[in-house]
């Protein structure tokens, strides 16, 4: 009859077998071990070098007199560059609502199965991103030479409405118009690669259960398009606030043209110039900040990890730590300062909250009181 393991005996030490050391030694061992970090000389050597660099170039923008820094604080809030500033501005959010309007329709006959509306689609987003920005603004521009009048009516019949280019086309319209179909066309391709990024199984699992077209497209593929949209849709709102700047050569007053006004008149090309561009880096950077928080409010259920923290949580978690260890200081201090007794009072004789003599009856007469 064979013997269960667990009524085995106990296999004997032998002399090549070792006892395991006790608990309490190899606590010792683990205390008296030393970690030692990793060298990271590489990080070091490259982040002095990269603080160098950085100190240098704010060395030669401070102390170089060239900047003419007062100059730039004079005319950085000028009524002509803030009036600049607000026309591109304007033009920036008209061209892109209206890109992305006509780019959405483009992007719909793109992905349409109707061949000849995804060959025209196809054609407008070739010819537009082929050609650069300045030739059809100034095309559009001239647009006079080549089309002397607009007429609406019957084709090759009579027309009921006819208007001269030239009293149409001013040089304001024209950059409207000639910079939202270039942007129009750009933002065809974004919205398309949105769509398509969307998965197919859920499309054919929304049409098994009878999901209306509109509803599935409200609910299932925009909120999902927009986390590929929004980042190149965000590079495109920089691009265009910089791209107005090319309206200059139609003599458009945005805030480019307004600066060449002012250094043609003074000659104080470089200083004018810095006012342009700390406009262009304070409002990119606002736009920055706008996408980040657009992406994350469309980033909600792509991981499983959950978002990252804000900067500005991050801010407030850091205080909330500095104020509990202050708070826990000042816990610490106070609760040292409170053992220390005085004459009469704590746990010697005749203290009320003492066990020495006569606590009992100072506490009865207490009570009595």
């Amino acid at each position: 009859m064979a013997t269960p393991q667990d009524v085995l005996p106990a296999p004997a030490l032998t002399a090549t077998t070792a006892a395991p050391p006790p608990a309490a030694a190899t606590d010792a061992t683990a205390a008296d071990a030393r970690i030692v970090a990793r060298r990271r000389t590489g990080q070091w050597v490259s982040a002095a070098v990269a603080l160098l660099v950085f100190a240098m170039v704010v060395n030669s923008l401070v102390r170089n007199q060239a900047f003419q820094w007062d100059v730039v604080a004079d005319w950085f809030t000028a009524t002509s560059v803030l009036n600049g500033l607000t026309l591109t501005l304007w033009l920036t959010a008209v061209t892109l609502a209206l890109g992305f309007v006509l780019g959405t329709v483009l992007a719909t006959m793109r992905l349409s199965t109707n061949p000849v509306l995804r060959t025209l689609s196809w054609v407008y987003i070739w010819i537009f991103r082929s050609t650069p920005a300045l030739v059809q603004l100034l095309l559009f521009f001239n647009i006079g030479a080549l089309y002397p009048t607009l007429g609406i009516g019957i084709p090759f019949g009579p027309e009921f409405l006819t208007v001269k280019t030239v009293n149409l086309f001013g040089p304001t319209l024209t950059a409207v118009v000639g910079l939202t179909l270039l942007e129009a066309a750009y933002a065809a391709e974004v919205v398309r690669g949105g769509i398509l990024s969307v998965d197919r199984g859920q499309l054919e699992a929304a049409s098994a259960l009878g999901i209306g077209r509109l509803r599935v497209l409200r609910r299932i593929i925009v909120p999902q398009a927009m986390r590929s949209i929004v980042p190149t849709a965000g590079n495109m709102l920089i691009s265009a606030l910089k791209g107005t700047s090319i309206i200059s050569v139609l003599a458009v007053s945005d805030l480019l043209y307004s600066v060449q006004l002012v250094y043609l008149q003074s000659y104080q090309v470089i200083p004018m110039l810095m006012v342009a561009t700390i406009w262009y880096i304070v409002i990119t950077t606002v736009l920055s900040v706008g996408q980040y928080y657009v992406e994350r409010h469309y980033a909600k259920g792509a991981t499983r990890e959950g978002l990252p923290p804000t900067p500005l949580q991050k801010a407030r978690t850091a205080y909330r730590r500095l104020r509990a260890a202050a708070d826990a200081d000042t816990g610490d201090t106070g609760s040292g300062s409170g053992t220390d007794t005085a004459p009469g009072s704590g746990t010697g004789p005749g203290s009320d909250t003492g066990t020495g003599p006569g606590s009992g009856h100072a506490s009865a007469k207490g009570a009595a009181r």
